[in-house]
């Protein structure tokens, strides 16, 4: 049995977790001085949900494979961002470990979800992505 609705697809839920947990970091007082950063790092986790749910309702492959081509981009937009917000010090280190665990982690499942797609239609699966690289000073 297949999945009939874009919020039983688990890539989806573990973008939803993403964006609340990216919400709660940026009402920090030092996101909440740069509206610019806030609003860009919020609209690209949403970006992410989004587009695999509007990718699923369009009921058609190859529309959903290139919606997940355009999540998955927004997820490495939020993991970028997210360098930037450590480098300024608006996220401590272990905020930015967590986000960008879950970030990477969102990448993949979405990855996974498009190489499934991509079967589906007969396109050739893009090569796995590297993991992300150490994010260590």
């Amino acid at each position: 049995m297949g999945v009939s609705r874009f919020e039983d697809l688990t890539a989806w839920q573990k973008a939803r977790d993403l964006v609340r947990e990216v919400y709660t970091a940026t009402r920090g007082p030092n996101f909440q001085r740069d509206f610019g950063m806030c609003s860009q790092i919020q609209r690209a986790a949403v970006s992410i949900m989004s587009n695999v749910a509007e990718g699923f309702e369009r009921n058609r492959p190859k529309e959903f494979h290139q919606a997940l081509s355009t999540a998955k981009a927004s997820c490495a937009e939020v993991r970028s961002l997210l360098y930037v917000a450590l480098d300024v010090a608006y996220v401590e280190q272990n905020r930015f470990d967590r986000l960008m665990d879950q970030a990477v982690q969102v990448g993949r499942l979405i990855g996974g979800l498009r190489s499934a797609v991509s079967r589906r239609i007969g396109k050739p699966a893009l090569p796995p992505q590297h993991s992300a690289p150490s994010t260590q000073h």
